[in-house]
């Protein structure tokens, strides 16, 4: 069978609700409902960063993949890592992708400004070049309207609650 594959961190693998309430579930459910002929796979890994996605690449895009969903980098930008390193890694990503033949969907992330602003600028800047540079659509921070907001976020204030990720995503869809 064709499959989208989500290729993500702790954001994708459903941190704190699950895997069966995270996005890929959801869109699985979704794409399911409307007869596509594809499974969503999700390859989230928790703490994952853009670098340790590099070295599970492959074993993600094993199989009919058709679409990569990649949703990496924000734990990149909690540890500080070069912005010029992040956009290597997700760059080496998308190019392997597209090399096979998959549709690469890019799903931007944000930096806390922990590491001032110059630092949250470019890592912001970094997906737009990164979606013009690879020609692939470029879905805005997942958590935009959402992050800060206690009735909608864990207690660790970086991940979804359970029960509101269905209702959040269909609400965006």
């Amino acid at each position: 069978m064709r499959r989208i594959v989500c290729f993500g961190d702790s954001l994708t693998s459903g941190h704190g609700i699950g895997p069966a309430a995270a996005y890929p579930a959801i869109l699985h459910q979704r794409v399911r409902r409307a007869g596509l002929p594809f499974e969503v796979v999700n390859a989230g890994v928790t703490r994952a960063t853009s670098g340790d996605a590099l070295t599970r690449l492959d074993a993600a895009l094993q199989g009919d993949v058709r679409v990569l969903v990649v949703a990496l980098g924000v734990n990149d930008g909690l540890r500080g890592v070069p912005v010029e390193r992040i956009t290597a890694n997700l760059g080496r990503i998308i190019e392997a992708a597209q090399a096979r033949g998959i549709a690469v969907l890019l799903c931007a992330m944000e930096a806390l400004p922990i590491y001032g602003w110059s630092y949250s600028t470019q890592f912001h800047n970094a997906y737009v070049g990164l979606a013009d540079r690879y020609r692939v659509p470029l879905v805005p921070f997942i958590l935009t309207n959402v992050i800060g907001n206690p009735q909608l976020m864990q207690r660790d204030g970086a991940h979804l609650e359970r029960m509101l990720t269905g209702a959040v995503l269909a609400s965006r869809a």
